[in-house]
């Protein structure tokens, strides 16, 4: 029985710059958590938008230095989209879920399905021209990040490099993990019992997509300026997870 009252600090970390490539996100981090008067404690998880991370590792592309190919132009003439960023889409996608005017949705060659392979303009500086790719490995990025707080603080966190997904039977976008590190991305809770005693058969918990979404709320996706999110208080197992836990082989999609 619960003795005391569970809670959560959500925090947005203040005076965070516009990140540019090779910045240290590490660091960044620190310094955002040093002026909030704190200090990074072993149980902590720190939520990084996946738009910093890109723009940390160079993600950034010119569109006009993009050539699109027959089948991108073919694609955008069906989806009344830009024939360069559906050429760019092309390249990070391992296959095409649903087009429809203004409709892209594919396979992220990361494993989860998006709109546009994630490839986004908002928040990009010269955003007439210059499109913003998701990372090339999201996962080792959220580790490399993690390492490095762990060196400098001895704080054993976890985190996640959220971004923001659609949902194909409900309307809005909600956060999600594209990458995990020192933390669990599942939690299977089959086996434990409810308030009755009943056996959980099919309780599986979304948990690093529930901490994205959480944060969510505070980085936002228009001119917040808040892409770095502390959440404290967790209390989550010892367990080393990965994005790619939370993608659902396909031999149990049902929808694909």
């Amino acid at each position: 029985m619960e003795t005391t009252t569970p809670s959560l600090n959500v925090i947005a970390l203040p005076g965070i710059p516009l990140v540019k490539q090779g910045d240290d996100l590490p660091k960044i981090i620190l310094d955002g958590i040093e002026k909030l008067g704190l200090q990074l404690q072993t149980g902590d998880a720190i939520v990084v938008t996946s738009k910093i991370v890109s723009k940390a590792e160079g993600r950034l592309f010119d569109l006009r230095d993009i050539e699109p190919g027959v089948e991108a132009q073919r694609l955008a003439s069906e989806t009344r989209k830009d024939p360069r960023i559906v050429e760019l889409v092309l390249r990070e996608t391992l296959k095409i879920s649903r087009q429809a005017p203004g409709v892209l949705v594919v396979q992220h060659r990361l494993g989860f399905v998006s709109a546009n392979a994630g490839i986004d303009q908002s928040n990009v500086d010269g955003s007439e021209n210059m499109v913003l790719l998701l990372p090339i490995d999201p996962d080792a990025s959220a580790n490399r990040i993690q390492a490095k707080l762990h060196e400098q603080t001895g704080a054993e966190v976890g985190i996640v490099i959220s971004d923001s997904h659609g949902r194909p039977f409900r309307v809005g976008n909600v956060g999600v993990a594209i990458g995990v590190a020192g933390m669990p991305a599942v939690l299977d809770l089959r086996g434990k019992s409810d308030l009755f005693g009943r056996e959980l058969k099919i309780s599986i918990m979304g948990y690093a997509d529930l901490v994205a979404s959480t944060a969510n709320l505070l980085t936002g996706e228009a001119d917040e300026g808040r892409p770095i999110v502390l959440v404290r208080g967790l209390q989550f197992p010892e367990q080393q997870g990965a994005a790619v836990d939370l993608y659902r082989a396909p031999e149990q999609d049902l929808y694909r």
